[in-house]
């Protein structure tokens, strides 16, 4: 537990540097929808390794590991561009998702 309050409180500092974040309630909901993303990512790779059809309900551009993970050659998203992306590409595409509790976790082929 110690180590999720220090990751949270290095968070925190980082993102108090930021423009367009107004107060801890609006950085704590932010790390939320972060770790989600970053969860859901991981289980994503688990669902496509023992599926061969798996197929994301989340579209391609906007799943974490095309716009989030660093593959160290500098085409990560950044600065302005990554604010861009999700204020008007992520959010509003993940919000617009049709899904409810029936929802199954995979596409059907």
């Amino acid at each position: 537990m110690s180590n999720l309050t220090g990751f949270v409180k290095r968070l925190r500092d980082i993102m108090r540097n930021d423009a367009g974040i107004n107060g801890d309630a609006q950085r704590i909901e932010q790390i939320a929808w972060m770790l989600f993303l970053r969860v859901y990512d991981a289980k994503e790779q688990d669902w496509e390794w023992d599926d061969e059809d798996y197929i994301s309900i989340i579209p391609e551009e906007c799943r974490w590991q095309n716009w989030a993970h660093d593959d160290k050659f500098g085409t990560a998203l950044t600065g302005d561009k990554l604010l861009d992306f999700v204020n008007n590409t992520l959010f509003p595409t993940l919000k617009n998702l049709p899904v409810d509790a029936s929802t199954p976790i995979k596409k059907a082929i």
